[in-house]
């Protein structure tokens, strides 16, 4: 049976990222065309996960209530793109923290494995950054970088190899046409 799940990141994927984190709601604006492309997803009957590192959190940038309005806010575009986001798993912690979670390591995937009791193995993985493709390689997804957020200037410093194993599309539109085609 093929695999129903995409995983998505979120800053650079479905909303435009800051250099200065989304630290509010007013500041989390949609990609084009990316609340409508998760919308799509859902109603093709998969499930869509994000998987995102929020190291603002540990940063002091915005707290945990903040976060949960944000994700609130981008569920509640989905919904009314008559769309469904099926679970957020999130990174809390600062890059030196030593966490299992933040990726490039596997603990959100592995966290997604546990909750929702379904393998990621050859799961769609949608990211912008060598974080989101070595995450996706290392459990076995099937790694899409989008040039939005990150996702040009990565793909310039891909090694050969790494961009023979990843699908690279313009943004998450793009990305969720090639799924469904």
């Amino acid at each position: 049976m093929p695999q129903t799940l995409v995983i998505l990141d979120r800053d650079g994927v479905i909303n435009h990222d800051s250099d200065r984190y989304i630290k509010s709601v007013e500041e989390w604006e949609p990609i084009p065309g990316s609340i409508h492309a998760i919308a799509r997803l859902s109603q093709a009957g998969y499930k869509v996960v994000v998987a995102t590192n929020q190291s603002g959190l540990a940063r002091g940038y915005f707290d945990e209530i903040t976060l949960a309005n944000i994700h609130s806010y981008m569920c509640s575009l989905v919904e009314n793109a008559s769309g469904n986001i099926n679970a957020i798993f999130y990174c809390p912690h600062g890059p030196d923290e030593g966490c299992s979670c933040r990726k490039p390591l596997p603990g959100m995937l592995n966290q997604i494995e546990d909750e929702l009791n379904l393998s990621v193995e050859n799961a769609f993985f949608i990211g912008d950054t060598e974080k989101d493709i070595d995450v996706a390689l290392a459990k076995h997804c099937l790694p899409v970088l989008v040039r939005t957020g990150k996702g040009a200037a990565v793909e310039k410093q891909l090694s050969q190899e790494k961009k023979a194993r990843v699908v690279i599309v313009d943004d998450l539109a793009s990305a969720v046409d090639f799924i469904l085609t």
